[in-house]
Order: structure tokens, then sequence, then C-alpha cells
């Protein structure tokens, strides 16, 4: 727990104030060794010399290998003059070729390459024509000179703990079990650490529907249309939408990192509820929920960057359903957390408890969230290390690449890459498009509820608040059976595979998805206001089965098919889904007034059997999709 404390963002400052002396790194105690290579001592930079030697010698005798070959193949053919085969030829021809053949059917024999001696060795100063003898200058090192000969057959990458052709100036892991891995924490700091990530998720999603409880009184106080007040939940989605675009790639700079992105963002969050809350004109009100979703948006939008840094690929699904838990009780909860605040206040006390909420998970996460991006934790030991030996050369892999690139560069990429992105591939196109219209469902229902448990079953604006806790009961049903699915039939076909598994395999849970959308919709507008309020209780949360089993595959497969890009992928994922959700509040007012709740959700079952065939035909043919696109590169 020391080593959290370390790590969040008080331990960072107390650092920076006490001088590195109360939460001191492995590279700061007395006694640490420094790794043999990143030591710059007399034995070190000996070794180094005869790797570097002996690596240019190396390439020197493959460069001699070549351009004999070359010349072998470039030397003309002399062809002799063939005479008419005699009649005993023409029988040895006929046995050499039976001989031939029978050579064809037995198992073939391979030849080993030729070895490389070190008395083979080419001095790369002579042009590789001339194989010089180990007293050459190629290859004569400085022990020689010394008199120790021991140190010329010592292998110097098992010495200095490093791979042929690896830079001995790449600062990475002390091994495979660094416990600064994130890889390697705990499963009890693992899952503490997906906590914290849900408990920022939850503080923040929440503030999407903990206003809808207060819309009518918003409608009275200013004056509007129900529609246009239904602009303060709509602008709030759609500025999640479009922050991470600016504000998830800076979590991607390692020399920031994703935990002080978090705290700094939270904390400006928290402050715009005060604003929010004492607002007095309604393009102010717009304003202010605009901004919050906006700068509330990198959790929402990295947050499965954040678990996905200390899970591999067989428990990441099941940090990321636990996660995802989190980001659909946050609209859940929203209106059962502020319906019985509005109802003994006014609509102003939602953003109190927002400002409260926000406020705890902002001192617990102050306190208690560490790190989890690897580059922002090497890029920092980089530095450390540099401190300790002297040696200015030492740097992270990140460190180097956020130096070469541009402001231009990321620019493009984290603006214009998700966008060129969703609409020039098909894959993804299909399947954003798929979660979109899951997500404008989800946000239909902040219309429909207030209809049908408030109209048609005349219950109290809190009480009619409750059914939304279906959808989060709903959520983690359906999860326990993913999870299940997932670790007795994806698993086992991973490990037979060693790994390299098709992504469409991870999709098999999101044809029930599928079809949960339209099972849902149909009995839950022709049930509301016929039957007892538990039937389109009970139909809502399969709603919210459907959308767990559909968006968990889904996002895996993206992560998987999209390895390179797929930050940019789930960034248009995330865009696209947030401007679907931010339409339909708007939208789904008048459709309900219009065609009412039965003909409404009945437009919405037709519109999610289109859907059905999308997974299934992925399934089948994805395989021959993915040869056709320019941009997913899964090696199955």
């Amino acid at each position: 727990m020391r080593d959290t404390f370390r790590d969040s963002t008080f331990g960072q400052i107390v650092r920076l104030i006490g001088g590195k002396k109360l939460f001191p790194f492995p590279e700061e105690r007395p006694g640490f060794e420094v790794p043999a290579r990143y030591r710059r001592d007399e034995k070190t930079l000996h070794l180094l010399r005869l790797r570097e030697n002996r690596s240019k010698a190396v390439e020197g005798a493959k460069k001699h290998r070549e351009e004999v070959l070359k010349k072998r193949d470039e030397m003309p053919v002399r062809i002799a003059p063939v005479s008419p085969p005699s009649e005993d030829a023409m029988v040895s021809d006929a046995v050499l070729r039976a001989d031939i053949e029978t050579a064809r059917q037995e198992k073939p024999v391979r030849i080993a390459p030729p070895r490389i001696h070190e008395g083979d060795l080419i001095d790369v100063r002579q042009a590789g024509n001339v194989r010089p003898s180990l007293d050459s200058e190629a290859t004569r090192y400085p022990s020689q000179a010394s008199g120790d000969s021991r140190m010329e057959q010592v292998d110097p990458n098992e010495e200095l703990g490093i791979k042929e052709g690896e830079d001995p100036n790449i600062v990475d892991w002390y091994g495979p079990d660094d416990p600064e891995n994130p890889l390697n924490f705990s499963l009890f700091k693992k899952c503490f650490v997906t906590f914290c990530i849900a408990l920022i998720t939850i503080s923040v999603y929440m503030g999407s529907s903990i206003v809808t409880p207060g819309i009518l009184d918003i409608v009275q106080e200013f004056g509007k249309s129900q529609i246009v007040a239904t602009l303060v939940l709509a602008l709030f989605v759609l500025g999640y939408g479009t922050g991470p675009l600016i504000l998830s790639p800076l979590s991607e700079i390692p020399s920031l990192g994703r935990t002080p992105i978090y705290i700094v963002t939270l904390f400006l969050f928290m402050i715009l509820q005060v604003p929010t809350a004492l607002v007095s004109n309604f393009a102010g009100f717009c304003i202010l929920r605009f901004l919050a979703g906006f700068i509330g948006s990198p959790p929402l939008a990295t947050g499965g960057a954040s678990v996905g840094d200390m899970f591999g690929p067989k428990t990441r699904t099941y940090a990321l359903g636990a996660w995802g838990i989190a980001a659909v009780s946050g609209p859940a909860v929203g209106p059962i957390v502020a319906g019985f605040a509005v109802n003994a206040k006014t609509w102003r006390w939602a953003f109190w408890e927002m400002l409260w909420l926000s406020g705890f998970s902002l001192v617990f996460l102050f306190f208690l969230l560490p790190e989890t991006s690897s580059q922002t934790i090497l890029l920092k030991r980089a530095k450390r290390l540099r401190k300790l030996t002297g040696n200015g050369e030492l740097k992270s892999k990140s460190e180097i690449e956020q130096s070469q690139m541009t402001p231009k560069q990321v620019a493009k990429m984290t603006l214009l890459k998700p966008f060129q992105l969703n609409f020039s591939d098909p894959i993804l196109f299909a399947l954003n498009l798929y979660i979109a219209f899951v997500y404008a469902v989800l946000y239909s229902w902040f219309e429909a509820f207030p209809l049908v448990y408030e109209q048609m079953y005349g219950m109290s604006l809190p009480i009619a608040q409750l059914p939304f806790a279906a959808l989060l009961v709903g959520s983690i049903v359906s999860l326990a059976g993913y999870f299940l699915w997932h670790k007795y039939w994806w698993i086992p076909r991973y490990d037979a595979a060693d790994g390299k598994i098709a992504p469409e395999l991870r999709l098999p849970p999101a044809f029930v998805g599928a079809l949960c959308l339209p099972i849902c919709l149909f009995p839950f507008a022709w049930s509301s206001g016929r039957t007892h309020w538990m039937a389109p209780v009970a139909f809502s949360s399969v709603f919210s089965a459907g959308a767990t089993l559909l968006f968990s595959p889904i996002i895996n497969y993206i992560q998987d098919a999209y390895p390179d890009t797929a930050a940019s992928a789930l960034a248009a994922n995330d865009f696209f889904r947030s401007v679907f959700g931010a339409a339909m509040p708007i939208v789904a007012s008048p459709l309900f007034k219009n065609l009412k709740v039965d003909w409404g959700c009945s437009l919405l079952g037709f519109i999610s059997l289109v859907f059905i065939p999308i997974p299934i035909f992925l399934y089948k043919f994805g395989k021959v999709a993915r040869k056709h696109s320019k941009y997913a590169q899964s090696p199955v």
C-alpha cells in the first residue's frame, strides 16, 4: 500500500516538497544495484565495445557472403553441345528419374546454415574482401592489451542481460517479474485500482441523467419548452463525446500519464457543479452543462485503457466488464439519486449532490489512485537512472517516440484519424453505428420512463425513478453469464491457439445481445399501461442485458482486430455513440408525443431488427472483410 501512496498525486506532491525521501523509488534507496546494461563502469564499457565490434564483424561477414553469392549468380553458364542419347543412356536416365521420384517421397533433409566462427569474422574496413585473423584490428579488443583474454570468451549480451540487436540505452523493466510493471501488480492492487477507475467513472457519468427528474421544474423556471429543456441532458452527453478527442490524447503523453489528467479534470468538473447549481439564465445553464461533460470525459474514454494497463488478454474481459458496470450504473442511478432531492427541494439540489459525490471521489483518488501507464512509469525510471548513473543517453522508448512527434502529427492522430477510420472502414462503421443505436435507445428511456411510470401508473416523481434500477440489474446478470462464457468457451480456444485467435471468436455473445433489443422493445411498448408495472420494468432489464452483451464483445473485437489503431478506433466509437445519445433525448420527446410509447418503442424495435445480422455476418465473413481493410492487422 505504501507504493500506492507513493504513486498517487498526493505522494508525488510530497516527493516534490520533501526531497523524495519519504516515498523513495527502488533506484533512490541505499544499496540499489544498477542493472549491468545501465552501468558505465570500465567492465560494462568494455562489454559494450566487445558487443559492438562483434556485431560489426558479423554484419561484415554477412555482407561478404552476399557479395560472393551475388558474383557466383552473375557468372555466365556455359552449356556443352548435346548429342543424341544412346539406348544405354536412355535406360540410365529412366533409372535416375526413378531414384529422384523415390527421393522426393522420402523425408527431406534440412541442411543447417553454416556457423560463423570468430576466425571467420570480416574487417568491415577492408570492404569485405579479406578474411582477417583474430589478431586483425577488427577483432582486437582492449582486454588483449591488458592481458585479460578471458573476456573474449564471454557473451556480452548474456553478461549485460540484453538481447541481440537491443539498444542497451533503452530503459525497460527489470525482468518479467518487475513489481513496478502494472501487469505485475498484486491481484488486490489491480482490483483496488479498477474500483478507483469505476468510482471516477460513475461520479462523472451520473451527471448525464441526474438532471432528468428536474426537467419539468426547469421548463417552468426558465419558460422553455420541454424539448428545449432537454438540451441540458443532450449537451452534457455531447460534451463527453467531443472531450476525448482533445483530452484523452493528453493521457497518452508519457510525461503526463493518466492519473494527473483524471485528477485535474475531476477537480474542474467538481468546481463546475457550483455555478451550475446557481445559474440564473438558460443559455449559461446549457454552456455549463456542455463544459461539465467536456471536462469530465477522460474517465469515460480512457478508463478502459487504465484497466487494460493492468490485465492481460485473458483477464482483461473480467476487469473491463466490472468497469463497464460503473458506466451503466451512472445513468441508471442518476435519476434515482436526484429524484428524492428534486421532489423535496428544487432541481438545483441535483447538482449539489453531484458536487458532494465528485468531491468525495476527488479526495479519495487524490490519495489512492496510482499511475498505470507503463510508458509514464518507464519514462520516470529513465530520469532516475540518468541521475543515478550519470549516463545521459538512457531513455525509455516512449520518451524517444514523444520527442519525434510533431504537434501537427499529434493533431492529425487525435482529431482526424478517428473520423478517417470510422468512415473509411466498413467494419468499424457498422459496429460503431450499432453501438450508437444502442446508446440512442438508452437515452430514449429518460423520456419514456416518466411517461410510463408517472403518467400511466401514477407514481410520484421519486418513486417513478426507481425502475431505472432495472437497467443495473440486467447488466449485472448478463455480465455474470458473459464471464462464464469467457472462462469456459473463449479461454480454452485462446490457450489451444497459443494466443493467436481470430477476433471473430469474441462475437458469439453479441448474437444474444442483438436478440435482446427487440425482445425488450416490443413487449415494453405494448405492456406499458396495459399490465402490472412490473412487466415493463422486467422488459427494460432485458435491454440493459442486451446492451452489455453487445458492448463488451464489440469493444474487445475492435481492440483485437485493430491493434495498431485501437485508440483511434475506440475514440471514433465514443464520439459516434455520444452524438447519437445526445440527439436522442431531443428526438424522443416528439417521437413519444406523436406516436405514443407503444408505437414509438415499436419503431425502435423495428430498427433493432435491421442490426441483428451485423455480428452474425462478421462472425462468418469477418476474416475476409479484414483482408480488404487497410487498418485491420490481426495476425489470424
